[in-house]
């Protein structure tokens, strides 16, 4: 089997998870929680990052960082993977989903623009000014762009409408280590940015995160709140509700280790996207995810467009090339399905009915992307 994407370990891991074993710092404290969490900021361009457990808590800690709670709404793509809008249910506060873009994947800015200048007002709470929806009289605290695929879409949009509205910015860029617009990394626009460092992704601790920012005080709070709120070296003495969110220092030596191949992973993962594209391009109806100019994206995991994506999907797994459906869109699940949903004609159920996921790991090899495509060549001959 061809696995869909699978960590590359071929660094200093050993060496530095030995070191853990060795000294016996293998819990949530020691040197390589502080050097994954200084290497990860550098890299995004952030002044501040705070490893965590998963990025799915770290969304969850920008959320009580910025305020957000019970009689809120944060506004947040309708394609996205589950963690998005949990961590938003997490806080209190309720979604509102917004399609996205036919060609990018990515959050319709001009479609959600629309909504709110006719949907909204601005309204002054506890001597703040806040973007409140008219339908529900909640103010409306946050908006979350998620860099699908490690794709981007329109940020200087996506910064204007925020002003424009008073809307916090929450980066879910657990998908976009080492994704750029206009020569910025992607979650350093925002209030906060959040990595995910899952098993699937370009690296991999295991399961982990980093919360990054440029705000001091948010950093301080993100690390005082994620390690049970703690004030006190000796007394067991917490000053707020905290929570267990570190992440340990043995999984933050292998992300020591995966940060310094970085680099070379990221551009593997590019040389593989742009032969898939070439390969494929002209094949059956095949569409690829569309990239704009201003975006240099990290070509996380392949995926494309087709009419015929069921019967595809059946083909190359039983075939022995390991394939995956994209996400359910978040309006159509049991939890969110009565949620407010911005949309005109539901791209995301087209997009969810039609995209494909294909072998994309950063140590794929160019044999194993022939087998890919002749597979699915052959799917199409028929």
């Amino acid at each position: 089997m061809i696995p869909l994407s699978i960590p590359h370990l071929g660094g200093n891991e050993w060496q530095y998870v030995k070191e853990c074993l060795d000294t016996g710092w293998i819990s949530s404290a020691g040197e390589y929680v502080n050097r994954f969490e200084q290497d990860v900021a550098r890299f995004a361009g952030a002044q501040f990052g705070v490893a965590c457990m998963n990025g799915t808590a770290g969304l969850h800690i920008a959320h009580v960082l910025l305020g957000i709670g019970a009689g809120d709404h944060v506004l947040a793509p309708n394609i996205t993977f589950i963690a998005t809008l949990n961590a938003i249910a997490y806080s209190g506060a309720e979604p509102i989903l917004v399609d996205v873009e036919s060609g990018s994947w990515q959050m319709d800015l001009n479609l959600l623009e629309s909504w709110l200048e006719e949907n909204t007002t601005a309204s002054e709470i506890e001597g703040k000014i806040f973007c409140v929806s008219k339908l529900t009289n909640k103010p409306i605290k946050a908006i979350m762009p998620v860099h699908v695929l490690g794709n981007m879409g329109n940020i200087d949009q996506l910064l204007s409408i925020a002003d424009k509205y008073h809307l916090a910015i929450i980066e879910d860029s657990t998908e976009a280590l080492g994704s750029y617009y206009k020569g910025k990394h992607a979650g350093s626009f925002g209030h906060i940015g959040v990595f995910s460092f899952n098993g699937n992704k370009i690296i991999s601790t295991g399961g982990g995160g980093v919360i990054v920012t440029n705000d001091e005080a948010l950093a301080k709070r993100a690390k005082h709140l994620t390690t049970q709120a703690k004030v006190s070296a000796m007394e067991y003495i917490h000053d707020e509700i905290g929570y267990n969110y570190r992440l340990v220092n043995v999984l933050a030596a292998i992300g020591v280790a995966q940060m310094e191949q970085f680099p070379d992973l990221l551009e593997r993962k590019r040389n593989m996207d742009a032969y898939y594209r070439e390969k494929l391009a002209g094949v059956g109806d095949i569409q690829f995810q569309e990239v704009s100019e201003d975006v240099e994206a990290n070509c996380w995991l392949f995926t494309f467009k087709t009419s015929r994506m069921r019967a595809l999907l059946t083909y190359l797994n039983d075939n022995g090339i390991q394939s995956r459906p994209f996400w359910m869109p978040m309006n159509q699940l049991d939890m969110f399905k009565d949620k407010l949903y911005i949309q005109n004609n539901d791209q995301s159920a087209e997009i969810y009915n039609s995209c494909i996921s294909i072998p994309s790991s950063a140590g794929i090899t160019r044999e194993e992307q022939d087998q890919v495509i002749s597979a699915i060549q052959e799917f199409y001959k028929n």
